[in-house]
């Protein structure tokens, strides 16, 4: 991280938002944003947040539930815990298959949302980086077809990328509608998308 990098991130708006109302980073405004223009999250509902860390999107998510919903982040590194009682983490590796299992163990029942905010090392390779990228966002669908309820919704990050095409794709075979999204806290210079799947068909 270049002195640059660290004095523009200062002066970013969303990063200042997110220090004064003590969110754990800016990227929860990704977040609140499309889950206030779609309502894909709703109060009472389980979410599973897949590459949670440093925690954001686990503090939006309660927001969005409530007190009777649940919330369950996922990542390798551990996770901070939030004060809440409904908001749960576990070390996990979303590559690994044996993780619905274990995602399951903890929920009430199939999840209702299915999170994914996750980024692999970036290389500086743009190439390398988008197949990474969409390696993890593989998994991670893969992951939400076993642990999301029938109808449930599936909203993850993308870097737009030759293969990215395929990708929506298969999101179109699994769900009733898939919606490409970028919320207005996403940096405009930045590559990522978020894709939103409606309603699983399972």
């Amino acid at each position: 991280m270049t002195k640059a990098w660290l004095e523009k991130r200062k002066r970013d708006y969303y990063y200042q938002k997110a220090k004064k109302e003590k969110y754990r980073s800016r990227a929860a405004y990704k977040l609140l944003q499309a889950a206030s223009k779609y309502k894909f999250i709703r109060k009472g509902d389980i979410v599973v947040d897949l590459g949670s860390a440093p925690g954001g999107w686990l503090q939006a998510s309660r927001k969005l539930v409530g007190a009777k919903g649940f919330v369950l982040g996922v990542d390798l590194k551990p996770i901070d815990p939030l004060p809440e009682e409904n908001v749960q983490t576990l070390i996990g590796d979303i590559t690994d298959k044996k993780l619905a299992k274990k995602i399951m163990e903890l929920l009430p029942r199939k999840a209702d949302v299915v999170l994914c905010d996750a980024s692999p090392n970036i290389s500086g390779v743009w190439e390398v980086d988008h197949a990474r990228q969409i390696d993890l966002a593989t998994h991670a669908l893969r992951l939400a077809e076993r642990i999301l309820k029938r109808k449930g919704n599936f909203f993850v990050k993308v870097f737009q990328g030759d293969m990215l095409n395929d990708y929506i794709k298969e999101m179109k075979r699994l769900f009733y509608t898939v919606r490409l999204i970028k919320p207005q806290a996403s940096r405009a210079e930045s590559s990522e998308i978020f894709l939103l799947g409606i309603e699983l068909n399972g």
